[in-house]
C-alpha cells in the first residue's frame, strides 16, 4: 500500500534540488570567469556564503507556474542571484550599512579588503547580465531574452535596489511614515523579488493581462512583508541565528517598521501582505503549490 505524500515535504524536496541546481549552475558560471584570481575568489566568497537562494527559487516556482521547465529558466535563475548577492555586497561596506557579519561569516571588505569587495560586487553584476545574453541551456527568442534583461535591469537601479538604498540612506535618523517607508522597501527589496516572479513571464508572451498582474500582485506583496520580517529579525533574532549582527537597524537609527510602527502592527501587516499574496494567484490556470509554499516560507523565516 502506497503512504500518501506530504505536501510540504514535497515542495521542501523540490527545492532542494532546484538550489542544487542552482548552486551547480552559480558554480559553472563562476569557474567559466576570468579575471585577476584574488578578484574571482571574492566573487566565489560572496555568492558561496550560505545563502538561501529565495530568488532562484522564485524564478522557478514562476516558471512552474507558467509551464516552464527548470533548464528554460536556468539563465534568470543564476542572474537574479548574483545581482542580489552584489547588493549585498555593497550594501555591507562602511559607506553603506557598515556591517561586520552575513550569513554568519565576515562580509567580503572584511574578508579581503574595501576596494576589492567594491570590484567584486561591479563583477558580479556585469557576471549576471552576461548569463542572461549567454544564456545557451534553452535559448529564448530575441525579444523574450530582452524582456528579462529589462526585468532585471530595472530592478537594479535607479528605480529599484540603487534608489532603495539611496532612500534608506536619506532615511537614517528620520520618522517617515507607513507609506515612504513601505515605498522605500518595495524598491530596495521588493524590486528584486518581483523581478524574481516576473521574468519567467518573458518566455510566456501568451500570458492573460490578468494573469500577469496576479503573479506582479503576488510578488510585491511578498517582497514588501519579506523586509518587514527581515526588521522584525533584526529586533527579536539573535546574531547567531539570523548571520547577521542583530540590532544593527537600531544602532544606525534606521527607518525600521516595528521600530516605528511597533512589533505587533508589524505582524499584522506580514499576516495582510500574506493573505493578499496567496489571494493574488488562487485562480491562475497554472500550478501554483510552489509560490504558495515559497511565498509562506519567506515572511515567516526565522533567519
Amino acid at each position: 500500500m502506497t503512504t500518501p505524500s506530504d505536501p510540504a515535504t514535497d515542495q521542501k524536496q523540490r527545492a532542494k534540488r532546484l538550489i542544487d541546481r542552482a548552486n551547480e549552475q552559480l558554480d559553472r558560471v563562476l569557474a567559466a570567469a576570468e579575471g585577476e584570481e584574488r578578484l574571482r575568489r571574492a566573487m566565489h566568497y560572496s555568492v558561496f556564503n550560505g545563502g538561501k537562494r529565495l530568488r532562484p527559487l522564485l524564478i522557478y516556482a514562476s516558471g512552474q507556474c507558467l509551464g516552464l521547465e527548470p533548464r528554460q529558466l536556468d539563465g534568470p535563475a543564476c542572474a537574479v542571484e548574483l545581482i542580489h548577492c552584489y547588493s549585498l555586497v555593497h550594501d555591507d561596506l562602511p559607506a553603506m550599512d557598515d556591517d561586520a557579519l552575513r550569513r554568519g561569516r565576515p562580509t567580503t571588505h572584511l574578508a579581503f579588503d574595501e576596494a576589492l569587495a567594491i570590484l567584486a560586487g561591479d563583477a558580479l553584476q556585469a557576471l549576471a547580465f552576461e548569463c542572461l545574453v549567454q544564456d545557451s541551456s534553452d535559448p529564448p527568442e530575441a525579444q523574450m531574452r530582452l524582456g528579462m534583461i529589462r526585468a532585471l535591469a530595472q530592478a537594479c537601479g535607479a528605480d529599484g535596489m540603487a534608489g532603495g538604498q539611496a532612500i534608506d540612506l536619506a532615511m537614517e535618523g528620520t520618522r517617515p511614515d507607513q507609506a515612504q517607508v513601505e515605498r522605500m522597501f518595495e524598491l530596495k527589496t521588493g524590486a528584486l523579488i518581483r523581478a524574481a516572479v516576473m521574468m519567467p513571464t518573458a518566455r510566456r508572451p501568451d500570458l492573460p493581462p490578468a494573469e500577469r498582474d496576479a503573479l506582479r500582485l503576488f510578488a510585491e506583496s511578498v517582497g514588501l512583508a519579506f523586509q518587514i520580517r527581515d526588521d522584525l529579525l533584526d529586533i527579536e533574532g539573535q546574531t547567531g541565528v539570523i548571520g547577521k549582527t542583530a540590532g544593527a537597524d537600531e544602532a544606525h537609527d534606521k527607518a525600521s517598521w516595528p521600530a516605528l510602527f511597533g512589533v505587533e502592527a508589524a505582524q499584522a501587516r506580514i499576516d495582510e501582505l500574506s493573505s493578499i499574496a496567496a489571494g493574488a494567484i488562487r485562480d491562475l490556470s497554472g500550478d501554483t503549490s510552489g509560490l504558495l509554499w515559497l511565498g509562506r516560507k519567506m515572511v515567516n523565516r526565522n533567519y
